[in-house]
């Protein structure tokens, strides 16, 4: 199991930790280095402001929203990324859900997000492929364009600059479990959000990936004394996404907590967060629930708890850690 280090975006501004962390991080021999988006900072660019400042360490986006670009410049972004940093690049991709899609990206949520997504790795993969020009008779991405209020005019393309690996890992991140089952067709990897190291099959419907399959959960993680006290970041974390990130009526952060086995938790965080009570929503995240998905507290019960990680089909361990000593010591434990 490799290990990487999960920085996330920003929030009011950049945080003048992150490069530091990355650099520790590929100091320590952490395989790879991942940044993300949601409405404020964007993935590719704090990801080539650390490729710029780092040498061996692979690149990954965890995740860069589909609604923010069409699959052929997200696949420019990736490919130009690949070559500066001389083929370290991975490309993540989630699809977010309404309220962000039509409420920051002003664009309509596919009715159909199974189709959607498949025809959005489609379209990347035939870019970095270059074996002819792009062409797909799709519901959502079609090339050349094909609706109604387009001129007829398009002309079927192919990349200008040659992509320096046609086999670029495309990942995505997957919550439903009709969407995993066509993650593990289409995609090179799995961004599973919220990963328990013993319930994963029964969570997921899967229990068995292709050869050569990435899947990288994202865990926080802190070396400390107090495990109550390490958990908060952990619930505060799921206060936001269960609550505040989604509808009330479609929120797939909430309904995965459902199938974990918190479905009236994840109700009621939805009902504190909406009334703006967010203090007390993120105290009724239960502790069993971030402390199964998490990896806090003093170094041996750490230690303890990564073996189940390990023993699992995690490939990659995305870490997210504040401080540098948690960085090491998981190097350590993991050696």
């Amino acid at each position: 199991m490799r290990l990487g280090l999960a920085l996330g975006y920003w929030g009011r501004g950049p945080s003048p930790a992150h490069l530091e962390l990355a650099r520790e991080a590929e100091r320590l021999g952490y395989d790879s280095v991942w940044t993300a988006e949601a409405w404020g900072s964007d993935a590719f660019t704090a990801l080539t402001w650390i490729a710029a400042h780092t040498s061996r360490i692979r690149l990954g986006t965890a995740v860069a929203q589909m609604a923010a670009r069409t699959p052929t410049a997200t696949a420019m972004h990736a490919l130009t990324l690949d070559h500066l940093s001389g083929g370290r690049m991975m490309l993540g991709l989630g699809l977010s859900g309404p309220q962000v899609v039509e409420g920051w990206y002003g664009r309509p949520f596919p009715r159909s997000p199974l189709t959607a997504t498949r025809e959005y790795v489609d379209v990347i993969k035939q870019v970095l492929r270059r074996e002819g020009p792009v062409a797909l008779d799709g519901r959502f991405h079609s090339h050349p364009y094909a609706g109604e209020d387009g001129t007829g005019l398009g002309k079927p393309l192919r990349p200008i600059t040659h992509p320096l690996r046609a086999d670029l890992p495309v990942l995505l991140g997957a919550e439903g479990p009709k969407n995993v089952a066509q993650t593990l067709k289409i995609a090179d990897g799995w961004l599973p959000l919220y990963w328990s190291p013993t319930r994963y099959a029964d969570v997921y419907g899967v229990a068995a990936f292709p050869e050569d399959f990435l899947v990288a959960p994202m865990v926080r993680a802190q070396v400390c004394d107090d495990v109550a006290e390490g958990l908060l970041p952990v619930k505060a974390m799921l206060g936001f996404y269960i609550g505040g990130m989604g509808h009330a009526a479609r929120n797939f952060h909430a309904d995965l907590m459902g199938r974990m086995g918190y479905e009236a938790e994840a109700r009621r965080i939805q009902e504190l967060f909406a009334a703006d009570r967010r203090e007390e929503a993120v105290l009724a995240v239960p502790d069993a629930f971030a402390d199964e998905i998490a990896l806090v507290g003093p170094r041996e019960r750490i230690a303890e708890r990564l073996a189940a990680w390990r023993a699992g089909p995690v490939t990659d361990l995305l870490v997210t850690a504040p401080d540098l000593t948690t960085l090491r010591v998981l190097a350590e434990l993991n050696a």
